[in-house]
């Protein structure tokens, strides 16, 4: 397998990162650890997760099947802080107060003394950052955490994070998760430029485009507003419904086109679109099911054409998105039309 570099680190990572943000809901417990031990055994080294998926449960299951395994240290271990974690003022953001005790808490549930990426699972519009960067390094100095990172910022924000960090001579963040899909490619802007010129790893999320890409929606759907059961569009709210446009659609309609005709099916090819793309380190894949991972794991050995590459930014040119992967982000203002 081809590993990368973790940013400009000397950490080597696998090409796909394992996401565990179904593990404890939808996916259970016993198929979660199957799933990892799957996974770990295909060689894949870097597990995603937060401490909020499914209430701290996703952490919980990671921590368990690593020990179970007895693999912790051959794995790359990523969490994030930032979301609502309880019921008080202070159980969310990204202030000192928080930051240290939910790393004390993700530390427990994933039963390991040190996480090897702690990311902010989102910025603050109205908590300075060095405030947030001086945690993390306090964090990074006692040995709890190896590396800092971000998800899903601006480019402005990583740069002035970078910067300040610099000036105080304190941990710098390594790699940025943005959401990034052929239907949103904004970040190839602004976000992927910056993090070439820095040293900062892309870790991108949802390269499926919540399974769009995967071809599980067709317009028929979009005309009744009838979404297959268990599906994304399904069990969440409005703000995933809307990125489901018809423009999407389309375009996933001509993907899974292109799959069929270089025998693969469209999740795989839009997977292979992300993880080949300048730039990026190591997509996460976000598996329900064992069925899914096996997928996934095939375009481990896979390697994007040029040709190819130019027929799908044909479908979307680069820089421009015709469906929203942004819109649950507090800074950004522009919205596409569906």
């Amino acid at each position: 397998m081809d590993y990368r570099s973790l940013g400009r680190t000397g950490v080597l990572v696998s090409p796909l990162c394992l996401g565990a943000m179904n593990f404890g809901g939808p996916t259970d417990e016993d198929a979660s650890i199957a799933i990892i031990d799957r996974a770990l055994d295909a060689g894949i080294n870097f597990i995603d997760t937060a401490n909020v998926y499914n209430g701290g449960e996703s952490e919980r299951i990671v921590g368990k099947a690593l020990q179970q395994n007895g693999l912790r240290d051959q794995v790359v271990l990523a969490t994030k802080v930032h979301g609502q974690m309880g019921e008080g003022p202070n159980e969310q953001g990204n202030s000192r107060y928080h930051i240290i005790k939910a790393c004390e808490d993700s530390l427990r549930r994933l039963q390991t003394d040190h996480i090897d990426l702690y990311q902010l699972h989102r910025p603050s519009l109205t908590i300075p950052q060095d405030e947030t960067l001086r945690a993390f390094d306090d964090l990074v100095r006692a040995g709890k955490v190896r590396y800092i990172g971000c998800s899903t910022h601006p480019a402005w924000m990583v740069m002035e994070a970078l910067s300040i960090s610099e000036r105080l001579n304190i941990a710098r963040y390594i790699s940025e998760q943005p959401p990034y899909n052929l239907l949103d490619r904004r970040i190839e802007n602004e976000l992927i430029p910056l993090a070439q010129a820095y040293g900062l790893a892309i870790l991108p999320w949802s390269p499926l485009a919540g399974g769009i890409l995967a071809g599980k929606y067709t317009s028929e759907m979009l005309d009744e507003e009838a979404y297959p059961e268990g599906s994304r569009a399904d069990r969440s709210g409005e703000w995933f419904r809307s990125r489901v446009t018809r423009a999407g659609v389309k375009v996933a309609s001509e993907v899974q086109n292109m799959a069929e005709e270089r025998g693969m099916n469209a999740a795989q090819l839009a997977t292979l679109w992300v993880k080949d793309q300048p730039g990026v380190t190591s997509p996460i894949i976000g598996p329900r099911t064992m069925q899914h991972l096996e997928d996934a794991l095939v375009v481990l050995e896979m390697t994007l054409s040029d040709e190819d590459s130019r027929r799908l930014d044909e479908l979307v040119h680069p820089g421009n998105a015709v469906s929203d992967f942004h819109n649950s982000n507090p800074w950004m203002k522009a919205r596409i039309i569906p």
